[in-house]
C-alpha cells in the first residue's frame, strides 16, 4: 500500500525563499577543494586570520573550569558583559547607554536578524544601500519585511547620498540599515555623510539599524562616525549592532549584540529566550576580557590589515579593465569588473561577475565572491583578511589571467 501524498509543500515558503550564504558558500568550496589537495586560495571569508589574542583565551580557558558557567544564565547575556559593553560604547563611541539596554547575542547575525524582527511587521519597507552585506535582504525577509536597494557604484565610492535614500523613502518605509565601515565595500561614510543621513532619519521617522562590527578598523583619513553620536536625537529609534568577531579575531566564539530602547530589547530578548536563550557563558567570560582589556592587539591587526590593503588595491589596479574605489574601512576591496566583462579568457568570454568568479576558480584556482551575492552584477569582493603570501600570489595569479 502505498504512502498517502500531500500537495503542500515538505519546505515552508519563509525558508524556501532564503537563498545559501554566498561568501559562506565560496569560503566552503575554497576549502574543500584546498582539503582535496588543490592550491587553492580563498578571498571568500571575513575572517581574520589571526589567532585569538592569548589573555582572551587564558580568560575563557578559568572560565571553562569554573561550575558557575556551567549553567543558564539570563537570556539577555550575563549582567558583567552588558556592563562591559556599555563601558566600552562610552570608550570608543563617545555616548553612554543603560546595560539594560543591551542585549549579547550568538554572534553578530542574531543580532542583526533579531533587530529587524523587533520592528518590523509585513509591509514595511526597509531601506538598504548596495552594495550590501549577504545576509541583511535574507534578515529583512524573513522579518517580514521587504528590502528596498539603494545602489552607489564606485563611481560613488559606493556611498549613497541622501537624495538616494529620499528618493526611495514611501509611505511604507520603516527603518534603514547603516553599516559604515562598510561590508562588502570596505566604504567609510564621513562624520558629515554620517550626520546628514541621521538627520534625514530623524526629519522622517525612518529607525536607523547601524551595524558598526568594523569600528576598529579604519585607515588612512577616514574616522567611524557612531550615527548615534553624531545625531544624539536617534536614540529612541535606532538600534546599534556590534560584537567581537571582528575587531579581536573571534569569529569562531559568537558574541554578538544589540542596543537599543528598552521596548526593543525587552521584545527581542523575549525572541531569544525562546530561540536559543543565553549565548554559551564561557564565551561571554572570554568576551569580557576582551572588552575590557586594551586595544593594543586590535592595533597590531589594524597594522597588518592595512599593509595587505595598500599591496591588494595596488595589484588590482594594476589590472586592465578593473576599478577600484580606495577601501577606507574593514578588510574588504570590492573591484569594479565591468571593464573585463565581455572579454575572451582561455577560450570564454564571461558576462556576468558570477561567470567571472566561475572563471578565476577553475582556471587559476582563486576563490573570490561575485558581486551579485551583494547586489547587482560586475564586481568581486575579495577579503584581505589572509597572510600576505597568499594574498600576493593569489591576486598574481588574477593579474596573469587576465593579463
Amino acid at each position: 500500500m502505498s504512502a498517502p501524498t500531500s500537495s503542500k509543500p515538505r519546505v515552508s515558503a519563509r525558508l524556501a525563499a532564503i537563498a545559501e550564504s554566498a561568501t559562506l558558500a565560496v569560503d566552503a568550496k575554497a576549502k574543500a577543494l584546498k582539503a582535496a589537495g588543490r592550491p587553492v586560495i580563498g578571498f571568500g571569508a571575513g575572517e581574520p586570520d589571526f589567532p585569538t589574542p592569548d589573555y582572551i583565551v587564558e580568560a575563557a580557558v578559568a572560565a571553562a573550569k569554573d561550575p558557575v558557567n556551567h549553567r543558564y544564565t539570563p537570556a539577555k547575556g550575563l549582567p558583567a558583559l552588558r556592563e562591559a559593553i556599555a563601558a566600552k560604547t562610552l570608550r570608543d563611541s563617545g555616548y553612554e547607554v543603560s546595560p539594560d539596554s543591551v542585549l549579547v547575542t550568538n554572534g553578530g547575525k542574531q543580532a542583526v536578524y533579531q533587530a529587524f524582527a523587533a520592528i518590523i511587521d509585513p509591509g514595511d519597507e526597509v531601506l538598504l544601500p548596495a552594495p550590501y552585506w549577504t545576509t541583511y535582504p535574507e534578515a529583512i525577509a524573513l522579518a517580514g519585511g521587504t528590502p528596498v536597494e539603494v545602489f552607489a557604484g564606485a563611481d560613488q565610492e559606493y556611498l549613497v547620498t541622501v537624495e538616494q535614500l529620499e528618493a526611495a523613502r514611501t509611505e511604507r518605509t520603516k527603518a534603514l540599515l547603516f553599516c559604515s565601515p562598510s561590508n562588502p565595500t570596505g566604504a567609510v561614510y564621513s562624520p558629515e555623510q554620517t550626520e546628514a543621513i541621521g538627520r534625514w532619519a530623524v526629519e522622517h521617522g525612518v529607525w536607523v539599524i547601524t551595524d558598526e562590527i568594523y569600528e576598529h578598523l579604519v585607515y588612512d583619513d577616514a574616522v567611524f562616525t557612531p550615527i548615534q553620536r553624531a545625531v544624539p536625537e536617534l536614540v529612541d529609534t535606532s538600534i546599534v549592532l556590534n560584537g567581537v568577531a571582528k575587531t579581536y579575531a573571534m569569529t569562531g566564539w559568537r558574541v554578538g549584540w544589540m542596543i537599543g530602547p528598552n521596548d526593543v530589547i525587552k521584545a527581542a530578548t523575549n525572541l531569544q529566550s525562546h530561540l536559543t536563550s543565553n549565548v554559551a557563558n564561557v564565551s561571554q567570560r572570554a568576551a569580557i576580557a576582551a572588552l575590557t582589556g586594551d586595544l593594543s592587539a586590535v592595533e597590531q591587526m589594524r597594522t597588518a590589515f592595512d599593509r595587505r590593503r595598500r599591496t591588494m588595491v595596488e595589484m588590482l589596479r594594476a589590472i586592465d579593465g578593473v576599478v577600484l574605489p580606495t577601501p577606507k574601512g574593514a578588510f574588504y576591496a570590492y573591484p569594479s569588473v565591468e571593464g573585463v566583462l565581455g572579454r575572451t579568457i582561455r577560450g570564454r568570454t564571461p558576462t556576468t561577475s558570477a561567470e567571472l568568479a566561475s572563471l578565476i576558480l577553475e582556471e587559476v584556482e582563486v576563490a573570490v565572491v561575485p558581486g551579485e551575492a551583494f547586489g547587482p552584477s560586475g564586481f568581486l569582493r575579495l577579503s584581505y583578511a589572509l597572510g600576505d603570501d597568499d594574498l600576493a600570489e593569489g591576486v598574481g595569479r588574477i593579474q596573469e589571467l587576465l593579463a
